[in-house]
């Protein structure tokens, strides 16, 4: 696989030719049996596991990253055309490590590295969202079908400093035309009924 490019020195154009390019199998049309446990984990902090020992290869890890999918009973799996085999997530797949903001106010552009090499952009198709955790917020991204990434604290941070400086109200970030609160949303009274 070809080394990552350093996100703080690609432009925009750059950065969009880049997620175009990003050339991943078609996983959502592969329903091959399934074969069994693959023995493999992805823990919390975005490690993969194959029988308790960590995947050293960087390489290894985005080319298994390419065939994970997540189930409609909302368990993942890795699959290719002839196979389908379990993996356990401890919460989701990857982790968002690194961002570029371009812009200001509604016109703001935030550029997610993950851990497995994508870009993503958070937008509409790639929305943020918050859950309150023992530790604080949580942010999370949508990158693909229905699996994201947690944003890393440090990262979080970063967006947390802009958002504040941003002085909007509620306080939240702008990115792609889309705005997104860094508060969790409130339940409806519809949700606490239920």
């Amino acid at each position: 696989m070809d080394p990552l490019p350093d996100l703080a020195s690609l432009s925009l154009a750059e950065i969009a030719r880049l997620a175009d390019e990003q050339k991943l199998p078609p996983v959502d049309k592969w329903n091959p049996s399934h074969c069994g446990d693959s023995e493999m984990r992805i823990a919390r902090d975005g490690t993969w596991y194959h029988q308790g020992t960590p995947i050293g290869r960087e390489a290894m890890v985005r080319l298994f990253s390419t065939i994970l999918r997540r189930e409609p009973s909302g368990g993942y799996v890795l699959v290719t055309p002839v196979e389908k085999l379990d993996i356990v997530v401890e919460d989701v797949p990857f982790v968002a490590v690194e961002v570029k903001i371009d812009g200001e106010g509604p016109a703001t552009r935030l550029t997610f590295r993950l851990n497995t090499g994508d870009l993503v952009t958070a937008g509409a198709a790639h929305p943020i969202r918050f859950v309150e955790d023992e530790d604080g917020p949580r942010p999370y991204l949508m990158v693909r079908g229905g699996m994201e990434a947690v944003v890393a604290r440090p990262v979080y941070y970063e967006l947390a400093d802009r958002a504040i400086a941003g002085g909007e109200s509620p306080v939240g970030l702008w990115s792609d035309g889309q705005f997104f609160p860094l508060e969790p949303a409130m339940p409806s009274p519809e949700d606490i009924a239920a």
